[in-house]
């Protein structure tokens, strides 16, 4: 299942905090920006459906440098398939295994994310960035429908209360 790890403040100095945040497996790095309230991927433009990424061959591990990103992930191996992670400047880093659906909605001023990627050996940038529509995928779309059970939430319930 997805992981929340934590890392190590290694040194102080006047108004400056040094943090070891390294992946060891990583083999890739990407910087993600969002400016504002950006949907990634964004929902379909017809239906309004929800998208998805989802790498087969990347593990990615995600570490929010400024804003704030909230996740939706669905991996319907799990025993419960659909969670909410909340993913905050000076949290955890979010480790999302290959083979999950996800996807992810900045705060209202945006995010900067990092991912310490972990790509295995002849990993494809088209492949692991294709995107899945939820109205094609019926799975995909029950886990995530009213009908289906509640999403099991990480870090989101102090901002579902105060909505």
């Amino acid at each position: 299942m997805f992981e929340l790890i934590s890392y190590e403040r290694f040194r102080d100095t006047p108004a400056v905090r040094f943090f070891d945040v390294t992946i060891g497996s990583s083999n890739a790095r990407d910087l993600v920006i969002h400016s504002g309230p950006a949907i990634s991927p964004p929902n379909d433009l017809k239906t309004g459906d929800w998208q998805f990424y989802l790498h087969p061959h990347q593990e990615d591990n995600l570490l929010a440098a400024s804003g704030g990103r909230t996740f939706y992930l669905v991996n319907l191996s799990w025993d419960q398939p659909f969670h909410i992670v909340r993913l905050a400047a000076g949290g955890d880093i979010l480790r999302i295994p290959p083979g999950t659906f996800h996807r992810s909605i900045s705060d209202l001023d945006g995010s900067v994310v990092l991912n310490q990627a972990v790509r295995d050996q002849g990993a494809s940038l088209t492949r692991e960035f294709r995107v899945y529509n939820s109205g094609r995928i019926p799975a995909l779309k029950f886990a995530t429908s009213l009908g289906a059970s509640r999403p099991v939430l990480h870090g989101v319930e102090p901002l579902l209360q105060a909505a």
